[in-house]
């Protein structure tokens, strides 16, 4: 008989303690159910139908901004594409006119003979010739001097080089020669032979190459 009556309170008391566990247990599964449905990432199209609808914000239920960051960064994209092409357009659309006035200057001063300091055409040298077409057909001033010039404007590569652009050489240790870029891989320059077009990749020029400038679009 006593052993009966002590093993029913342990009988009570283990059963208790089951439940009690299972109660912990179930209360656990319900927190991370609830903790995981914190997480849930909402699209944005879901975020909005469902602002709309209860016209409040969904309290600690973040919207996924990944399609939205993507279309902003597509429309930066595609706008400085457009720029890239209207600017190539631009360049391209000057192009013959700048060719144009390079040849008429040409014409005007091809029987001019090379004179080092001269500024006119009873002689004249690099950087004075190159300030004579800019000052002329572009009214723009540039400095007198080679090595004032190749200050000027912004440095650009060889390979991306347009009409227009001052090329620089290095002929000498001290001395530097200055020409205007005409396309077609060619530079006008007052060299010692006279008033020429001259090719980039003719041995002296092509050795001696030193920089570029842009002075204008």
């Amino acid at each position: 008989m006593i052993k009966k009556i002590f093993f029913i309170p342990t009988a009570v008391l283990l059963f208790s303690a089951c439940s009690h566990n299972n109660q912990s247990i179930e209360k656990q599964i319900a927190k991370n159910d609830s903790s995981n449905k914190k997480q849930i990432i909402l699209s944005y199209d879901e975020y909005k139908k469902q602002y709309d609808s209860k016209n409040q914000k969904v309290i600690n239920k973040p919207f996924n901004t990944n399609s939205y960051l993507l279309s902003k960064q597509y429309e930066s994209t595609l706008s400085s594409s457009n720029k890239q092409e209207n600017d190539t357009s631009t360049l391209s659309s000057q192009l013959p006119k700048k060719t144009q006035v390079f040849a008429d200057f040409y014409n005007e001063w091809k029987n001019v003979k090379y004179k080092m300091g001269g500024n006119s055409k009873s002689g004249i040298d690099c950087s004075a010739f190159t300030q004579k077409i800019y000052k002329e057909k572009f009214d723009i001033t540039l400095p007198r001097t080679t090595v004032t010039q190749v200050n000027v404007g912004t440095e650009v590569k060889k390979s991306e080089l347009i009409p227009g652009d001052l090329v620089f050489f290095k002929t000498s240790k001290t001395d530097k020669h200055v020409g205007v870029y005409v396309g077609d891989n060619k530079f006008l320059h007052a060299s010692i032979k006279g008033i020429q077009y001259t090719s980039m990749d003719k041995p002296f020029y092509k050795k001696n190459y030193w920089t570029s400038r842009r002075i204008m679009n």
